[in-house]
């Protein structure tokens, strides 16, 4: 209404002053138009929101494993995922799961027999390949596993420090440990050495996949593992894992803890 009102006004102003030829000097000497710039700079953070939003919907979506089996992160949403994983987020998020599974393991009786067992996974879970995927767009190269393989052999990966504080505690308690991991027999020997070096000391076992395990989905040789693990005596009270398939399937334990990843899948 005020928009109107002073067009009201405008109108009745010019109009009050012509004179009776025409003319009127206070009138505008041009047809009056009026151009507000395009504003691109609000346009584009618009744009970038969007992404944004998008972004953190299919990070959700993958975190609570609610998408199809994927290979690669969007295109879009590589800056998004870089962002995140050497940011605040990623740290918080590490941080809240190992508490939460801290609180856990203070709160669970444990039996007299010493057959209480927690179960970690090792790639981004115990260890950390950040530096290797900060080279490989984050998720954004489909998985080599020559490549990868030629960084697991290099031994350097660090320790993901709440994953750390989590393994120390669950010792503390009485809980023994075994580490379930994807990689391959032929690099015991440099695990071994990475776990020692970065603080992961002591275990009760460390299993890695052997010749016959190699052609089956993760979430089979995992549950096969476990499996061998309860035929053995043993109670699985926790599983850390960053992989649904590290979770899943058979003699799963008695609670899960999802760390988070969206940088790849493994089903």
């Amino acid at each position: 209404m005020r928009f109107f009102g002073i067009c009201f006004f405008l109108l009745m102003f010019v109009s009050s002053g012509l004179a009776d030829d025409g003319y009127d000097s206070r009138a505008f000497p041009r047809p009056l138009i009026i151009e507000y710039p395009q504003n691109n700079e609000f346009q584009l953070k618009e744009s970038l929101e969007e992404i944004r939003l998008h972004c953190t919907s299919w990070r959700f979506a993958a975190e609570a494993n609610n998408l199809n089996p994927w290979k690669t992160i969007p295109p879009e949403c590589a800056g998004y995922i870089e962002e995140y994983m050497t940011g605040r987020g990623y740290h918080y998020d590490l941080e809240r799961v190992s508490k939460e599974a801290q609180i856990f393991a203070n709160s669970v009786k444990l039996g007299d027999d010493g057959r209480d067992i927690w179960v970690f996974d090792v790639d981004e879970t115990l260890l950390s390949n950040l530096p290797y995927y900060a080279r490989h767009g984050f998720g954004l190269e489909i998985f080599d596993h020559a490549e990868f393989d030629k960084w697991v052999e290099e031994g350097i990966a660090p320790a993901i420090n709440s994953s750390l504080e989590l393994y120390r505690d669950v010792l503390k308690l009485g809980i023994k440990v075994f580490f379930l991991t994807g990689r391959r027999e032929t690099h015991r020997n440099v695990t071994v050495e990475n776990l020692i070096k970065v603080g992961f000391e002591y275990w009760e076992k460390l299993i890695l996949r052997s010749s016959e395990d190699h052609e089956k989905q993760a979430t089979v040789y995992k549950s096969e593992k476990r499996d061998e693990m309860v035929k053995e005596g043993y109670r699985i009270l926790g599983n850390s894992g960053d992989q649904w398939s590290d979770l899943l399937g058979s003699s799963i334990a008695t609670r899960s803890f999802k760390l988070p990843n969206p940088m790849y899948y493994i089903p």
